[in-house]
């Protein structure tokens, strides 16, 4: 029998030392609704990766302050739910299906969003696809490849496209991309689908927004450090670590909106960003030999074959630990 993956952090991440030290650590979001009201009140609010955690937390906190919200995701059952949750609330949702993998969906969304509400002032990059693997358990699975590149990169990239040339045209708009403060860290072996195409569309989205500023086009880069989500909790080793809620990264998203500051990133951010220029070498050498002996997770293992399971070579920490890998 497979064991029963955690969908949540463990309770002593709730305890008041724990929380204290999220706090700490940052960046904090805005303290209330009435700020981000006079910001986004009946404004078109898109935002990926609705459905669960930090897309519905964002949905319901912004829906709450006024703005129209378009919940976009693969899960339609779901996104309904959350829609009609908003809506029992007097809030304003509409869902629509998105599958970032696919360029057609995109088109079909864009179009779509387009033409019910003519344009759209906030577009908030929030889905994503998580992956830590061993490179030789990729070798026979090309939708690794499909399914991180698609979610974190061209997907985004595509939406953005379809989406920019009205905030131009208007001469105003706010684009958020949630990234990972996991491209400030060392290269990390196990991770390099996921913070390759995390990293690919950070640098894109930058440049992009270097260029639509001077038509009133503003961009945040939310630098998301520990996030309790559904993404994180299979791993045991996050989930008893002080991070931020779904509810906290809300409200970082929505104080991103009304400051629109070019970046936010939790404390240890930009010093790591500065360490891993500094010192390549040495924190390359040590963060290879911690790897070595983190085995792959357990959610990571049961979506595999079973003869593909066991590496030509098995190391000690492929046998020793099952966690799961997260944003």
């Amino acid at each position: 029998m497979s064991a029963i993956l955690p969908t949540g952090p463990s309770r002593i991440v709730g305890t008041p030392v724990a929380r204290a030290l999220a706090w700490l650590i940052g960046p904090r979001g805005l303290r209330d609704q009435a700020t981000l009201r006079r910001e986004i009140q009946g404004k078109v609010v898109v935002i990926t990766g609705a459905s669960f955690g930090v897309g519905e937390a964002t949905a319901k906190w912004f829906a709450g302050a006024g703005a129209r919200v378009v919940l976009a995701a693969r899960s339609v059952d779901r996104l309904s739910e959350v829609s009609d949750e908003i809506a029992a609330a007097g809030g304003e949702a509409y869902s629509y299906p998105l599958d970032l993998t696919s360029e057609d969906s995109v088109r079909e969304f864009a179009d779509a969003v387009l033409c019910d509400f003519d344009g759209v002032d906030v577009l908030i990059h929030n889905a994503g696809k998580s992956l830590r693997r061993s490179i030789h358990l990729s070798y026979d699975r090309p939708k690794d490849i499909t399914a991180t590149t698609g979610a974190n990169y061209l997907g985004p990239m595509r939406l953005t496209l379809a989406l920019l040339p009205g905030m131009r045209e208007r001469g105003s708009g706010h684009i958020v991309n949630i990234s990972t403060v996991g491209i400030m860290f060392p290269v990390a072996p196990k991770w390099s689908f996921y913070l390759s195409s995390k990293l690919a569309f950070d640098w894109w989205m930058r440049a992009v927004g270097a260029e639509a500023r001077a038509d009133g086009v503003t961009l945040t880069t939310f630098y998301g450090g520990l996030l309790h989500t559904r993404m994180s909790a299979p791993s045991r080793w996050m989930r008893v670590l002080p991070g931020q809620t779904s509810q906290d990264a809300a409200k970082v998203l929505a104080k991103a909106v009304v400051n629109k500051p070019r970046t936010m990133t939790p404390l240890y951010g930009f010093p790591s960003a500065i360490l891993v220029t500094l010192l390549r070498l040495p924190l390359e050498v040590l963060v290879e030999r911690i790897f070595r002996n983190l085995g792959d997770t357990q959610a990571s293992l049961s979506r595999l074959r079973p003869a593909a399971v066991s590496p030509p070579v098995a190391s000690v920490g492929d046998k020793a630990e099952v966690a799961s890998g997260a944003r």
